[in-house]
């Protein structure tokens, strides 16, 4: 008995359904969107990509890996936008979807009633180790939830999440080696104890 491949299941079928990709920061998780991207652009189909006006961090128009691998996007402020930019496309690309606004869960919702397959990635947690913007709802309504990791850079094991290591509370920071590091869950909160003893010494 023949058996659908990932090829032809994934991307010759018109067939709407939402792909989630999450993790921590250094974890693999736009480098799979684009792997899953370019592939539904080999099979002909026709693509959009969408990332947030605010990421700038490697380019103002392209989706960028942290290991360099790129495809051509469109920044938008809002997720309403994609509505209007992405009528008539087989696949939706959507990164960092963490910055988007909480409308993003319903702007997906419609894009798979159109028989769109949308394919998200972003961050599950902030650096306070909190649910982060719109991921919570996507994860829910996704057909499929891949979690990925990065290492921890203190111990080896599997990440957790992005631990902040500057002196800033705010929410949306961008940034990149110097101000993250991903550490497993032992090492997260050991570093937490650290920086609040010597805030105590202080």
């Amino acid at each position: 008995m023949n058996r659908f491949s990932e090829y032809n299941y994934m991307e010759m079928a018109r067939r709407g359904r939402i792909e989630v990709i999450c993790g921590s920061m250094f974890s693999g998780k736009t480098e799979e969107l684009i792997r899953r991207l370019k592939r539904a652009k080999f099979a002909r189909q026709k693509v959009e990509i969408f990332k947030p006006a605010l990421d700038t961090r490697y380019s103002q128009e392209e989706v960028v890996s942290h290991d360099s691998n790129h495809i051509l996007s469109t920044p938008i402020e809002s997720s309403a936008s994609i509505l209007l930019l992405a009528t008539d496309v087989d696949v939706v690309g959507i990164d960092e979807a963490q910055f988007f606004d909480d409308e993003l869960p319903a702007v997906c919702n419609e894009l798979v009633r159109r028989g769109t397959r949308v394919i998200i990635a972003g961050l599950d947690m902030d650096f306070k180790c909190q649910p982060f913007g719109p991921m919570p709802a996507l994860m829910a309504l996704a057909d499929e939830v891949t979690k990925v990791h990065a290492i921890c850079v203190r111990c080896g094991n599997l990440a957790y999440v992005s631990h902040r290591t500057v002196e800033n509370d705010k929410l949306v920071l961008l940034g990149e080696k110097m101000e993250y590091e991903p550490l497993c869950r032992e090492c997260y909160y050991k570093a937490l104890a650290q920086r609040n003893n010597l805030s105590n010494e202080d």
